[in-house]
């Protein structure tokens, strides 16, 4: 398979963020990194991350990360649980995730709902288990799992007082023409009812990335080995624009280094307008953005594509300027 390139046009307002942001980048990773970890502390301690991460950063955050469609695989009504796995086999990866107030000096927005949803290790999104995820991959149903076919790898999580959410899921698969990705949505205003988030509104809509070495190494092992072809790395992936953590590429870090299979820890901060919506709904103006019409690229998986799959090659890459923070500990 070959890779078609994302497109690198980037708008005025974002090329002023990139170079303006560098500055403070280093700072706000560290205290990205503690933040992240505040759900395991109390007291003192994690009022000392929450504050480290509105002074390291000064008056303002960075505003890299600009925010993408939802993609075709996007379904309505994810529980809000912590584990989303569901028996799904693959390699365990733990997200941390902290979200704060680009607006407001990085500080952290408790409440703020995180939504996230991925392929499993053979490329197939619940829901739409019969689209074929490309070159040679065994049928969804022989993963012998117990999984519910319409609601596996998706899931919210509630942010604590530190704005920190975590997922426990597996490392995911990857399927034609995309490389391996985990889609993500930030809510606020809203609240949990009936198992599921309702209410309040989109303030982001974005993807998170896997370096490609690591990725590679995972896709080596059981059962994802069992998906064969030509998997897309990020120089070659459409949405991916090469920005590191302000695009989207989590920092991780293996519970055992040299055992991969051991799985992996992944860390990223999210910055949002609160005042802000985007509901990723492909639209190419992102709601509330500028607008303009998205570069051509992604299609659905062949077979059974969903019904609001894009049929004129849209790409889930948006040039909506709302934008979000996304910074990693080094």
């Amino acid at each position: 398979m070959t890779g078609h390139h994302a497109s690198k046009s980037i708008t005025r307002r974002r090329a002023l963020a990139v170079t303006g942001g560098a500055v403070a980048a280093g700072g706000l990773a560290v205290a990205g990194y503690r933040a992240a970890f505040a759900d395991e502390t109390t007291g003192t301690a994690g009022t000392a991350a929450s504050a480290s991460a509105t002074s390291a950063s000064g008056s303002t955050c960075m505003t890299l990360m600009t925010s993408v469609t939802e993609g075709p695989y996007y379904l309505d009504g994810a529980l809000v649980r912590k584990d989303i796995t569901e028996g799904k086999s693959g390699v365990p990866l733990t997200l941390r995730l902290t979200v704060v107030d680009a607006t407001d000096g990085c500080t952290p927005v408790p409440g703020a709902a995180v939504e996230i949803w991925h392929c499993d290790a053979w490329g197939y999104y619940s829901g739409y288990t019969t689209a074929n995820p490309g070159s040679s991959a065994p049928a969804e149903s022989e993963d012998g799992s117990t999984a519910d076919n319409d609601t596996y790898l998706r899931g919210y999580q509630i942010a604590n007082a530190h704005g920190v959410v975590k997922f426990h899921t597996i490392f995911p698969g990857w399927y034609t023409p995309r490389t391996c990705h985990i889609h993500v949505k930030v809510h606020t205003g809203g609240a949990k009812e009936d198992g599921t988030y309702e209410g309040g509104k989109v303030n982001h809509t974005g993807q998170f990335f896997f370096d490609d070495e690591i990725a590679q190494e995972i896709f080596t092992l059981e059962p994802y080995s069992r998906h064969s072809g030509s998997y897309t790395t990020l120089d070659d992936d459409m949405v991916y624009d090469g920005g590191g953590a302000a695009s989207g590429l989590l920092t991780l870090k293996a519970v055992k280094k040299g055992t991969p299979a051991r799985g992996y820890q992944g860390l990223l901060t999210l910055g949002i307008d609160p005042d802000t919506e985007n509901t990723g709904a492909g639209s190419g103006n992102g709601g509330g953005g500028e607008g303009g019409t998205p570069p051509s690229g992604e299609l659905p998986p062949s077979g059974e594509p969903p019904t609001d799959a894009p049929t004129d090659g849209s790409s889930e890459a948006s040039t909506d300027t709302n934008t979000a923070t996304a910074t990693s500990a080094s």
